[in-house]
């Protein structure tokens, strides 16, 4: 098993528990979410920066 350190953008959703589903979905595609944290929120363009540890198996 090995780590990883990833960035993503999210569209920003209509309500905190929908974007929640949204970022562990991507997260997802990437391997298992450890921990996850917005870092920043563009408003103009509705997304969100979301920096992940994910795990991968070999």
């Amino acid at each position: 098993m090995t780590t990883h350190f990833i960035s993503a953008e999210i569209d920003l959703q209509e309500t905190p528990t929908e974007l929640q589903k949204a970022v562990e979905t991507e997260l997802k595609k990437q391997g298992e979410p450890l921990r996850w944290a917005i870092t920043s929120v563009d408003t103009e363009q509705q997304k969100a920066k979301v920096e992940a540890v994910v795990t991968k198996q070999p």
